[in-house]
């Protein structure tokens, strides 16, 4: 027993002399899972598996202090807490960044989610912002700790259950909705009847938010390897013609155009995504395409449209959504008279 309890202090005063460590190690396992997921399924699930149960820790962070305490004799001060719960924080958003910048569609709202990913992550590892100005704010620091367990989920669920991103996405975010509700219980300290209907309010609230902010949230296990809109394309070789950025009403009539996509996905996931047509922002198609994970380039989907209004001049996008309403990415093209 005085062995273990000396192994862990020396384990914890390791830790804190090198802090940078834990983050690298969460960057490393995080890029370690993503080039892994297609050649070495079951090493990226224990990768994934272990970031999961890391929040263990902080979900029962009374109870297995109790217990170390009983077992091995003392108890860990509050420093020590606090640094452990530093360091959960480190890891994780380090483990999800690589997946988040990689499915980001830059050039919509997604940037705002990982860059607050991002933004979370120097901070995680910037001890004067972490301790001074992030700690003491109960608020922010559960809005912090809700973000990283959220995005965590999002990475990890479908890689070690296979699941399809529109089971996941509810899944996460239930979950870190859920998990936050102690720590709304313990900001919200008034003494008034309508304590527990506004803890439930905020609690649907957070919800409702994390719902309709779904197409600002990559799909952290889902990207476009390969993406056009074209008049041409071989069914037999699955390959496209020229990538088209602006064409005349009369092409348009003529020949018509194909969305072609290739999605990258984990291995033995089947998932439904959609081609959304728009034009001018409002929706003219929605068509259903399913793919399967496993092919390293992607799997190749298109879909095919010849009827367009009569007044198809203008700014055209087609947005590749999962089942969720989460987007992949977005194509965009110009038709002119």
């Amino acid at each position: 027993m005085p062995l273990m309890k000396h192994l862990l202090l020396t384990l914890i005063a390791l830790i804190q002399r090198h802090p940078h460590l834990v983050a690298l190690f969460g960057f490393v396992s995080g890029v370690a899972s993503f080039l892994l997921v297609e050649r070495q399924a079951e090493l990226a699930r224990v990768l994934a598996l272990v970031m999961l149960v890391s929040w263990l820790w902080l979900i029962l962070e009374n109870i297995l202090r109790e217990r170390i305490a009983k077992r091995f004799g003392f108890e860990l001060p509050p420093p020590v807490l606090r640094f452990a719960t530093q360091m959960i924080h480190q890891e994780s958003l380090f483990f999800v960044v690589p997946f988040f910048f990689i499915t980001t569609t830059w050039n919509s709202g997604q940037l705002l989610f990982s860059g607050l990913l991002a933004a979370a992550a120097l901070i995680s590892i910037t001890d004067p912002l972490y301790y001074r100005w992030l700690a003491p704010k109960r608020w922010l620091f559960l809005a912090f700790h809700t973000l990283a367990l959220f995005a965590v989920l999002l990475t990890a669920l479908p890689i070690i259950f296979k699941l399809t991103t529109a089971q996941s996405y509810p899944l996460a975010l239930g979950t870190a909705v859920l998990l936050s509700f102690p720590s709304l219980f313990s900001i919200i300290t008034v003494r008034r009847w309508w304590r527990g209907m506004l803890l439930i309010g905020l609690t649907l609230a957070l919800g409702a938010g994390g719902w309709l902010a779904r197409t600002w949230v990559p799909p952290a296990t889902l990207w476009l390897t390969e993406a056009a809109v074209v008049s041409q394309l071989d069914s037999r070789k699955r390959a496209p013609g020229a990538s088209i950025k602006q064409l005349s009403l009369a092409q348009l009539r003529q020949e018509g155009l194909f969305a072609y996509t290739a999605i990258n996905a984990p291995r033995g996931l089947n998932e439904r995504i959609y081609h959304v047509w728009r034009h001018n922002g409002h929706v003219i198609d929605r068509i259903a395409v399913d793919i399967h994970g496993g092919r390293k380039k992607g799997y190749r989907a298109w879909t095919y449209k010849q009827n367009f209004p009569e007044t198809a001049v203008g700014r055209w996008d087609v947005q590749v959504l999962t089942e969720a309403g989460q987007m992949i990415g977005v194509l965009r093209f110009k038709v002119v008279e």
